[in-house]
Formats: C-alpha cells, sequence, structure tokens
C-alpha cells in the first residue's frame, strides 16, 4: 500500500480496519525496538498509519498480555463497585483488572452493566399496588416495609440507593485495598 498523495504533497495516512499485515509489522516492529515514539514507530515499521492509531491498535489488541472478552462474574462485580467508588475513571478501574483495557472496561459497562444498574433503579421506582388495609395496620406496614400513603390514596416506597449498591458482603476478588478503603470511612459522599 503506497502512500496517497491529494496534490499538497503530504502523505495521507490509511483510515479503516487494520490488515493482517499491518498487525504483523507493528508486533515485530515493538517486539524489537519497543513501545515508545509512537510517530517514529508508524513510520519506521513501515505502516501508512498516523502515531496515535498505532499506539491505540498495540494497547487495545496487539499487546501479548490482553484478555479479550468473557468478563467473569467477579470481574463485573468488582467494575460494579469500582464504578461506584471511582464514577468513569476508566483508566483506575482497569488498572485493577490484570489484562483488561481501559476501552473494554468502558465499552462492558455502556453496553451492559448500566443498562441493568438503570433498570434495576426503574423498578425500584414502580409504585406498589394501593394498600387495602385499615389506617391503624398501614402505620405497622410503613415502618416495616418503608411504604409511604400519600394524601391521595397513592403509595410510596422508598428506596435506599446505598442499600441497594452495598456490595460491603462480598469478596473482593484478591483486592483487599477496595474493603479497607471502603470500611476506613462509610460517608464518602464528598468524592463523589
Amino acid at each position: 500500500m503506497a502512500p496517497k498523495n491529494e496534490g499538497s504533497g503530504k502523505k495521507v495516512a490509511n483510515k479503516g480496519a487494520w490488515t493482517a499485515e499491518e498487525d504483523r509489522k507493528l508486533s515485530e516492529y515493538i517486539e524489537v525496538h519497543g513501545a515508545k515514539r509512537w510517530k517514529t514507530v508508524a513510520f519506521k515499521a513501515g505502516i501508512n498509519r498516523c502515531g496515535k492509531s498505532c499506539r491505540l491498535r498495540w494497547l487495545n489488541y496487539l499487546r501479548p498480555n490482553i484478555k479479550r472478552g468473557n468478563i467473569s462474574d467477579e470481574e463485573e462485580d468488582l467494575i460494579l463497585r469500582l464504578h461506584k467508588l471511582l464514577g468513569n475513571r476508566w483508566s483506575l478501574i482497569a488498572g485493577r483488572l490484570p489484562g483488561r483495557t481501559d476501552n473494554e472496561i468502558k465499552n462492558y459497562w455502556n453496553s451492559h452493566l448500566s443498562k441493568r444498574v438503570n433498570q434495576k433503579e426503574k423498578q425500584a421506582k414502580t409504585p406498589a399496588p394501593p394498600l387495602t388495609m385499615a389506617p391503624s395496620d398501614c402505620d405497622a406496614v410503613e415502618e416495616e416495609k418503608k411504604v409511604e400513603v400519600i394524601g391521595n390514596g397513592d403509595v410510596k416506597v422508598n428506596f435506599d440507593m446505598d442499600q441497594f449498591f452495598d456490595f460491603s458482603t462480598e469478596g473482593t476478588y484478591g483486592l483487599d485495598w477496595v474493603t479497607k478503603f471502603l470500611e476506613l470511612d462509610d460517608d464518602l459522599d464528598w468524592l463523589i
């Protein structure tokens, strides 16, 4: 593949899907010279790509220690915990999951986990059917189930988000620092 010229005398880099030949050239070059100075890597490896494209291809697809697909239940649980703690800091979350990339964790969150969390939140917010008890019996039920009867006879169920996302009873998947951090200060509202 020869570089394209568009009349300005400037080379235009390839765009689109990577070929197996480009992957092979990039892997061989990095194996010999290392992963640094990505603009020169692209040029010296004989790949008509920009440095950023080469860097992302290496970091997200070609590195030998990358685990792809099949995120386990333990990893999924850890992603949920860390996202609750750290928010959308994907590189920090991926740093605690060996072999996973920040891009893969972000994509998994956006395509699977966030939808599941949103669905559970919607289910928790749906109103319960109206109570058919005497008002004196409602007081005991309200206290027990956190049910509130609104003036027009509708029922409102109070939902505790912290209790829903409380993962403190489950294992930490070998990351005791998360448990210690969560136990240090139960009131972490200033972080979020």
